[in-house]
């Protein structure tokens, strides 16, 4: 396996293979549009959609955030559904700056699955270049994948709040929701006290893809990864935190997933919270 990324050539290449790469469509995003609405009208010819809703998450329980990691057995099933074999080389993609294929990806990870890539710049990059898109849903034959859950670690609430004091924890959230300017969808505003900005959209470029390692490695220099202390991520819902997760490890760098991330955090109103520019 190479890096954890594969531009449209690449993907075209090896779609035309004789083995190709289990291909998903993860396109989500906060409020909408429809996922399963934009991959009817037009995917990557052979992908298959998985909604990051209902598939890659399971239902909210009391106290956790809004996305909880999916149950092991159901998604077994669902990647079993979409041809998923054991060894089976594994592409996500979604609409463009792989936000919600990053979640795939790190769910996947997770999973007990090795080898998981995403297509840098989406469905975007791909019809840029020219790319041919389809309107046929695959009936793939079914796969024998095993899902062994635990495979990538995570944080819970009391680990951050310890990480946040003794090594780093990046907020991938936008920076007025970081300060607490803004809250548009969680009860409090705030972050987690000690954790350190580092928006996910500045992980990419305009149009999509993911900035050169180098100059990741130079962002994420900036807030301290690096030095050697351990680092925690955690975003709204623990979908976008992924996305930072990916970019570190295009970077070099590796790091843990705060799955609750802050919709957790403050459904309990004992933790306390943080506002402003500063860590806190």
């Amino acid at each position: 396996m190479t890096g954890p990324l594969i531009d449209v050539h690449a993907l075209r290449h090896e779609l035309s293979g004789d083995d190709p790469p289990v291909l998903l469509d993860v396109r989500w995003a906060l409020g909408g549009p429809d996922g399963a609405a934009e991959y009817a009208a037009g995917h990557v010819p052979g992908a298959v959609y998985v909604d990051l809703d209902t598939q890659l998450s399971r239902p909210r329980r009391a106290g956790e955030g809004r996305h909880p990691l999916p149950d092991p057995v159901a998604l077994q099933e669902v990647l079993r559904d979409a041809g998923v074999r054991t060894g089976s080389r594994v592409v996500v993609y979604d609409a463009a700056a792989s936000t919600s294929a990053a979640r795939g990806w790190w769910v996947l990870r997770w999973a007990g699955l090795q080898d998981v890539r995403v297509l840098d710049g989406g469905l975007a990059a791909w019809t840029a270049a020219g790319f041919d898109v389809s309107t046929d849903v695959p009936l793939p034959d079914p796969g024998d994948v095993e899902v062994a859950p635990g495979a990538l670690p995570v944080l819970d609430a009391a680990e951050v709040a310890d990480l946040a004091r003794s090594g780093l924890v990046l907020d991938a959230r936008a920076t007025e929701r970081y300060r607490g300017d803004v809250e548009p969808v969680d009860p409090v505003a705030g972050h987690v006290p000690g954790a350190v900005n580092s928006p996910t959209t500045a992980n990419v470029s305009a149009d999509g893809t993911f900035l050169p390692a180098d100059d990741l490695r130079a962002r994420f220099a900036a807030v301290g990864v690096g030095s050697g202390a351990p680092v925690g991520v955690y975003c709204g819902s623990g979908v976008t935190a992924a996305h930072t997760l990916l970019a570190l490890e295009v970077a070099g760098y590796t790091a843990t997933l705060y799955p609750g991330s802050w919709s957790e955090w403050v459904a309990d109103p004992a933790r306390p919270v943080a506002t402003g520019a500063d860590p806190g």
